[in-house]
C-alpha cells in the first residue's frame, strides 16, 4: 500500500519535472481526506480547476481517503523528530494512524523535508 503525498499527486496532475511512474498507479493508494483540499485548493490558485479538474477527481476516486479523526489531529499536535510544516504533520499522523491499524505502507512524497522526517519515524518511503 502507497500513502499518496500531495506533492507527488499535483506533480502527476501538472506534469512537473518529477513526475511518479505509470506503475504508481496500480498500487493500492491511500491518504489523508487533507489531499482532496489542498489538490483542489492548488488547482483554484493557479486558475486550473477547469482544466485540471476531472483529472483532479479522477486521481481523487483512486484513492482510498483516511478522514482526519481526532486521533490523527491529536498526534499531529504532538513534537516530531524533526520540524514539519502543519499540513505534513497532519499528513504524518496519518500514516502513523494507518500503521497503528495494522496497514503496511510506504510514503510516496516528492517533499524533501517530509521524506526527512518520514525516515526519523522508520516510514518507508516509495520509489517515486
Amino acid at each position: 500500500m502507497i500513502y499518496l503525498d500531495t506533492s507527488v499527486a499535483l506533480a502527476h496532475l501538472l506534469g512537473e519535472d518529477r513526475v511518479p511512474s505509470d506503475a504508481l498507479w496500480d498500487e493500492v493508494l491511500v491518504s489523508s481526506r487533507l489531499l482532496e483540499y489542498e489538490l483542489l485548493t492548488r488547482l483554484h490558485a493557479r486558475g486550473l480547476a477547469k482544466s485540471h479538474g476531472a483529472m483532479a477527481r479522477a486521481l481523487l476516486d483512486r484513492v482510498a481517503l483516511a478522514d482526519m479523526s481526532t486521533t490523527v489531529l491529536s498526534r499531529a499536535l504532538e513534537p516530531f523528530p524533526v520540524p514539519v510544516r502543519t499540513l505534513d504533520a497532519l499528513h504524518l499522523a496519518t500514516v502513523l494512524f494507518l500503521q497503528t491499524q495494522g496497514q503496511q505502507l510506504e510514503l510516496a512524497t516528492y517533499d524533501d523535508r517530509m521524506a526527512v522526517a518520514a525516515r526519523k519515524l522508520r516510514v518507508p518511503l516509495a520509489s517515486v
